[in-house]
C-alpha cells in the first residue's frame, strides 16, 4: 500500500518513535515538582522546548505546547483578539485558511466582532497589496497560513507581515503544513503548528507568541505552559514532537528536492495521461511534496475508492466526498474545478517507483469511474431555437457537468445551454468546465428550484 496523504497526517518518524519510547520511562512525573522525578521531567520538557524554538526561530519562552494544532489556533486567535480588544474587534483572514482559523473567525463574528476575508487568485495565493488594503484602524488581528493544506501554494507571508507591522497589527501564521520544510520568514507575531504534520505524534501542537504582543489567554486560569495551554503536559509526546521536527529539518533540503522532482513528474504527466484534467495550485511557489488535480466527469469519492483498491491512499477536496455535498472552500475560493479532485502528498522516503505505479494506475481508475457515470438517466430537455435547457435538478456532482458536456454540441455556435441544478458544486464546476473547454460562461440566473447556469457555445 502506498500512503500518499502526508498532508493529513505524516507517518511517525523513526526519531519520534525512538524519543517517545525512551521518554516514557523518564518523562512521566509532574515537571512542576521539585523532587528527582519531577526535575527529570522538567529537564526533558525544557530541552524539547529549546529544540522546537530553535526550529521555529523564536525564543524558548515564547513557545508553549498545546494538545493539538487546532487548539493552538483557537487559543492563539482568541488570546490575541482579547489582548487587543481596545484596538478594535476587526479580524482579517484569507479565504483559504484551514477550517480551524475560519471556525475561530466565525466564533468571533458570532460574538459581535467583524471579519474581512481576503480573496485569492486562481493559484490560491493572496495578493499582498490587497491584504494590506484590508487593514483598518480597528483591526485587532490578521491571520495568514504559510502554505495551503489542499493545494500546496505558499503565501507571501513576509510581505503581509511587513504591512501588518507597519500598521501595528499582529499577524498570526498557521504554519502547520510548512514547518517541516523550514522556518517561516517575515516579521510575524504569532505562529501555530501541529506535530503530526511533520512526523511527530498526534496530540501535540505548538503556539508561539512573540514578546511584546498583547495576549490574554481565554478560559479558566491554569499555571502550566505560561497560562496559555491548560492541562498536564504530555512530556513523552512533546519530546518526540521536538525530536522529529529537528530530524525532518535536517533532512529537508535533500528530501524536499527529491520529492519536488516526483511531484513535478505528476504535475506534468497527469494531464498527458488523463484527458480533461486541471492541475491546481501555484506551479512554482508551493510545498515540495504536494500536488492536486481535478478530473472532469468524475465522482471524487468513487475515484478515491478505485485508487484505494489499487493500493494508493490519497485525499480529496471534492464535494463528492463530503457529507454536505458542498465543494471545498479552498477550491471554491480559487474558482477551479472541484469534481474528481485528488490531492497527492508524498511522505518522506517515497520511492520513484511508487509514483510511476500511481501514474500507471490513474488513467484506468479515472476511466472506470467515467464509464460508470457515462450513462446516467437521460436529462429532460426542451429546445427553443438556438438554446437548450438541461434539467439536472436532484443530480449531484459530476452529473450536471456531464449532462452539459453531452448536449453542448446539439446547439449551434453562438447558441446557449441552460443547466438547471441544485447542487452547490455546479456553481464552481460549470464555469471551470467552460474555461477548460473553451466555451463562454454567461452567468447564473435564479430559477424556481436551484439555479440556472447559462453557457454559450463558442466552438
Amino acid at each position: 500500500m502506498s500512503y500518499f496523504d502526508a498532508a493529513s497526517s505524516a507517518p511517525l518518524h523513526p526519531v519520534a518513535r525512538q524519543a517517545l519510547q525512551a521518554s516514557l520511562d523518564e518523562g512521566w512525573a509532574d515537571p512542576a515538582r521539585l523532587y528527582r522525578e519531577g526535575r527529570r521531567a522538567r529537564m526533558l520538557l525544557d530541552a524539547a522546548r529549546e529544540a522546537a524554538a530553535d526550529a521555529v526561530g523564536c525564543r524558548a519562552d515564547e513557545l508553549v505546547f498545546t494538545s493539538s494544532g487546532t487548539r493552538a489556533v483557537h487559543s492563539g486567535v482568541a488570546g490575541a483578539l482579547a489582548g487587543r480588544r481596545r484596538a478594535g474587534r476587526h479580524l482579517i483572514v484569507s479565504a483559504v485558511e484551514h477550517s480551524s482559523v475560519l471556525h475561530s473567525a466565525a466564533a468571533h463574528e458570532a460574538g459581535g466582532g467583524t471579519v474581512t476575508e481576503v480573496p485569492v487568485d486562481r493559484a490560491g495565493a493572496v495578493d499582498a497589496q490587497a491584504y494590506a488594503a484590508a487593514l483598518r484602524e480597528d483591526t485587532a488581528l490578521a491571520c495568514l497560513q504559510s502554505a495551503n493544506h489542499e493545494v500546496g501554494t505558499e503565501q507571501p507571508v513576509p510581505e503581509v507581515a511587513a504591512a501588518c507591522r507597519a500598521a501595528g497589527v499582529p499577524l498570526l501564521v498557521d504554519a502547520a503544513q510548512s514547518l517541516a520544510w523550514g522556518p517561516v520568514g517575515g516579521d510575524w507575531s504569532l505562529l501555530t503548528g501541529s506535530a503530526h504534520k511533520w512526523g511527530g505524534p498526534a496530540g501535540v501542537g505548538l503556539l508561539v507568541v512573540r514578546k511584546g504582543v498583547r495576549f490574554a489567554a481565554q478560559g479558566p486560569a491554569d499555571e502550566r505552559e505560561s497560562g496559555r495551554a491548560a492541562g498536564f503536559e504530555n512530556i513523552p509526546a512533546v519530546v518526540a514532537a521536538a525530536a522529529s521536527l529537528r530530524a525532518v529539518r535536517a533532512e529537508a533540503a535533500a528530501e524536499g528536492a527529491r520529492l519536488r522532482e516526483l511531484t513535478e513528474r505528476i504535475r506534468a504527466r497527469v494531464p498527458a495521461l488523463v484527458p480533461d484534467v486541471e492541475v491546481v495550485g501555484d506551479p512554482v511557489r508551493r510545498l515540495p511534496h504536494l500536488v492536486t488535480f481535478s478530473c472532469l466527469y468524475v465522482d471524487g469519492e468513487s475515484l478515491l475508492h478505485e485508487l484505494d483498491r489499487a493500493g494508493f491512499s490519497v485525499s480529496s477536496g471534492s464535494s463528492c466526498t463530503s457529507s454536505t455535498l458542498t465543494p471545498s472552500h479552498v477550491l471554491r475560493a480559487m474558482g477551479v474545478l472541484s469534481e474528481g479532485n485528488v490531492r497527492v502528498s508524498l511522505p518522506a522516503g517515497t520511492e520513484a517507483a511508487e509514483v510511476e505505479r500511481f501514474l500507471d494506475v490513474l488513467p484506468g481508475a479515472v476511466g472506470e469511474v467515467r464509464e460508470k457515470l457515462g450513462a446516467p438517466v437521460a436529462a429532460q430537455r426542451r429546445t427553443e431555437g438556438a438554446s437548450l435547457v438541461v434539467d439536472a435538478l436532484g443530480k449531484r456532482c459530476p452529473l450536471p457537468v456531464i449532462e452539459l458536456a453531452k448536449v453542448i454540441g446539439d446547439v449551434p455556435v453562438g447558441g446557449t445551454v441552460t443547466v438547471l441544478a441544485d447542487d452547490e458544486a455546479a456553481r464552481l464546476d460549470i464555469p471551470a468546465w467552460c474555461e477548460m473547454r473553451g466555451q463562454e460562461y454567461v452567468g447564473e440566473r435564479p430559477a424556481d428550484h436551484g439555479s440556472a447556469y447559462v453557457v454559450r457555445r463558442l466552438s
